[in-house]
């Protein structure tokens, strides 16, 4: 039964199946990019948090969905938002210090908005059915 949830309209046989788990992933590529190039005194500071922020997100997707039930999936879907909301708060300071773009912070925002109403319906979703 683990890794197998009915969400939304069609059955999720796998994490990977999850649309909010691909646009992760995805996102996760963008922010890679995009903190490539920040000074090399960042390299286990800023830019180390902020991967690991980001890369936490699709992990707890993943996780979650791999776990016995909806309880533990609603748990690490929670600790999926909280990752974004860290790591969104570090591209902000990143920005604030001059190693990123008001654009490319922009855009990174709007990929983190569309990640986290993903997982709030996904939430939402998951507790209709408790």
């Amino acid at each position: 039964m683990s890794g197998e949830w009915r969400v939304a309209s069609g059955e999720v046989r796998h994490y990977r199946d999850l649309l909010v788990w691909q646009k992760a992933v995805a996102w996760v590529e963008v922010v890679y990019r995009a903190t490539a190039d920040w000074p090399s005194a960042e390299r286990y500071g800023l830019t180390s948090q902020i991967r690991r922020a980001s890369v936490s997100v699709p992990s707890n997707i993943a996780e979650g969905c791999a776990r016995r039930g909806p309880a533990e999936f609603l748990r690490f879907l929670s600790i999926a938002r909280g990752s974004l909301a860290e790591a969104e708060t570090q591209l902000i300071i990143a920005q604030r210090l001059e190693y990123l773009p008001v654009e490319q912070l922009e855009s990174l925002l709007n990929g983190a908005d569309e990640i986290s109403r993903m997982l709030a319906g996904l939430i939402a979703k998951l507790e209709e059915r408790r």
